[in-house]
């Protein structure tokens, strides 16, 4: 952080201490009339040399530094040669020497993940990063006087300066999507530094650039036909494979059974050097549980495997301490799992490799082929009568002949959709409460709700559907996922890797044509063909599951009514926002199988858990992986 005067010592420590969870192997500090550092260390690379803060060969520049930068030994030798120093062989040094030598254009250099922020004593500017898909976190508060920035939000608020504020502009984005698509926080006046971007303060400016940009389709730059491609493909994944393979602590792999992490286990296990651990997790409930078909793969290719079975009271009981390390509301029910899996692997491994990104990458949602199919439906349904249409919508919803399920399923469609975008797609695939429920649950203004997603989709009119498609999920989605990846993971003191997201792989994925992402009914059509030759077929083609969870189920058993009556505190953060008896016409609607209400009761859980850990009540800081 940057401030003018002195920090106070115990306010650093203080802060650094609430991140112990991501850097339980080593604590340091730096401190001087304007600026102080401090760093939480998880020792990975050069385990004896690398503490932090570091400094350059003369002291005038400091880094705190989260990540890896996979290609700094390949940088390492061209810095030497116009005399930069080394001291030890981790990563962190050459940061500070590719910054000494290229200045902000550093960060076009770097391979990996990584935030970091580095301070100039004698010009007292300050130069912070974050890389290209945001894979590490970077939060900042800037009030023109005080500059505090963290990986995670609740380190700033030990700051006694920052104080805790919901910001309610974002209130109806967030119970439309569960997340914050740009660069706001929930929390008032705290921010995310987005990917791909750079910051810079002095005493005279303070200022954000864009340094990388996801490409846009180049049809001009193809290969000569399919299976160029898909050899490419593999080529590239393997070699992004490779480079996260760079540890000198244990290393293992998250694995679900699915064609993305089966992918990366198959084409790591004859990269590495001694034994592949893998984990798994899975539910009590069998139709939720993806366990055999990882145990499928981890017996084909030959892995160390792992499993972890969880239940409704382990996972009822973990999610305050679970909100409490994501900072701001879960998104998703597998966040739970995540953390549970990643509980299993630090009693073996420091990293582990995931399989995050392929999705986003490669069209793996069913959204995405249901939105194309939509589209061609309606160039046909638009020659019906526009009163017939609105009136078979209004039949779909309203109708008690059709069970809960198949009416869900119609709503899907455009015969139960309006046409345009937010409805259509937004509402559709993303809502939990759409813009016109949230009029009824609401008793304010519900605000902008699809602003923030709808920047990213507009910023690239001339593309094709699947690639606008891809692009906003990428600026968006994406994002959210790797913050859940990173925090439940980090909660446990391991760091996960994501080869998909090598940035190189993602410039390549950009280019590869709309037939190879979405080929009739098949996503990720390239990535299957890139690697059937090394895992089983019914694993390659088989439906993707995600890490389901068995919440609809618990949200209608007797035991629930107990989470439900939280929901009625007038207390809470909630309670100035909502109808309550709109409230309970939702619950007992679920309760009774009428409708799916399982993503808003979740949506309204965990913002009310979050505004009792961080506003209302303020929760003590949760344990260590407990």
């Amino acid at each position: 952080m940057r401030v003018p005067g002195a920090v106070p010592e115990s306010v650093l420590v203080r802060m650094t201490d609430t991140l112990r969870h991501r850097g339980p192997d080593s604590s340091g500090y730096y401190r001087d009339m304007s600026a102080a550092l401090g760093h939480r260390r998880l020792s990975i690379i050069d385990v004896r040399d690398g503490h932090q803060p570091m400094s350059n060969e003369d002291g005038t520049l400091w880094i705190t530094y989260n990540g890896e930068i996979f290609n700094h030994a390949d940088l390492r030798p061209d810095l030497e040669k116009v005399r930069h120093q080394y001291r030890t062989r981790c990563d962190t040094e050459t940061i500070l020497h590719a910054y000494e030598e290229f200045g902000p254009e550093c960060v076009t250099h770097f391979r990996g993940m990584f935030s970091f922020a580095i301070w100039d004593k004698h010009t007292r500017t300050l130069f912070c990063a974050r890389d290209r898909l945001g894979k590490k976190p970077f939060y900042y508060y800037w009030d023109g006087r005080l500059f505090a920035f963290a990986s995670e939000i609740k380190a700033l608020l030990a700051h006694p300066a920052i104080s805790p504020q919901f910001e309610e502009s974002l209130l109806s984005e967030y119970l439309h999507f569960g997340y914050c698509c740009g660069e706001q926080t929930l929390f008032s006046g705290i921010r995310k530094l987005m990917p791909g971007h750079w910051l810079r303060l002095t005493a005279e400016q303070f200022e954000i650039r864009q340094y990388w940009e996801i490409p846009e389709p180049d049809p001009a730059a193809s290969p000569a036909d399919d299976q160029s491609w898909i050899a490419e493909s593999r080529a590239r994944l393997e070699e992004a494979v490779r480079t996260r393979l760079m540890s000198d602590v244990p290393l293992g792999m998250f694995l679900s059974g699915g064609v993305d992490s089966s992918a990366i286990a198959a084409l790591m296990k004859p990269l590495s050097n001694g034994p592949v651990k893998t984990f798994a997790v899975g539910y009590r409930e069998q139709a939720y549980s993806e366990l055999g078909y990882a145990r499928q793969v981890a017996g084909k290719i030959g892995t160390e495997h792992h499993e972890v079975i969880i239940g409704k009271d382990d996972f009822f009981n973990a999610l305050p301490n679970l909100i409490w390390h994501e900072d701001e509301p879960i998104s998703w029910p597998s966040s739970v799992s995540l953390y549970f899996v990643s509980r299993l692997a630090a009693e073996q491994v420091k990293v582990v490799l995931t399989g995050e990104g392929s999705d986003e990458l490669f069209a793996g949602y069913a959204r995405y082929r249901n939105y194309v199919l939509n589209q061609r439906l309606l160039a046909a349904y638009r020659f019906a009568p526009s009163k017939l249409r609105a009136g078979l919508r209004a039949g779909i919803a309203g109708t008690r002949l059709l069970s809960a399920d198949i009416r869900r399923k119609l709503q899907h469609s455009a015969l139960g959709r309006g046409e345009e975008l937010e409805s259509l797609y937004l509402d559709n695939f993303y809502a939990a409460f759409s813009r016109d429920e949230q009029q009824h649950l609401l008793r304010v203004p519900s605000g902008q709700t699809y602003d923030a997603y709808l920047h990213y989709w507009s910023a690239r009119p001339q593309s094709d559907l699947l690639s606008r498609m891809l692009y906003a999920d990428q600026k968006t989605y994406l994002v959210e996922l790797l913050m859940k990846q990173d925090q439940m993971s980090m909660a446990c003191s391991i760091e996960s890797r994501v080869p998909f997201l090598d940035h190189p792989f993602v410039e390549f994925a950009a280019r590869v044509p709309d037939r190879l992402k979405l080929h009739g009914n098949v996503g990720k059509y390239i990535l299957k063909r890139a690697v059937e030759d090394i895992l089983p077929h019914e694993i390659v083609y088989r439906r993707k599951m995600g890490f389901p969870t068995p919440l609809r189920q618990w949200l209608m058993e007797p035991e629930a009514d107990a989470l439900f009556s939280q929901l009625h505190d007038r207390d809470s953060l909630l309670a100035p926002y909502i109808d309550f008896a709109y409230l309970d016409d939702l619950l007992l609607s679920h309760k009774t199988g009428r409708e799916d209400a399982t993503d808003r009761i979740w949506r309204l859980m965990n913002l009310h858990l979050w505004g009792k850990t961080f506003i209302t009540d303020r929760a003590p800081a949760a344990p260590v992986c407990s």
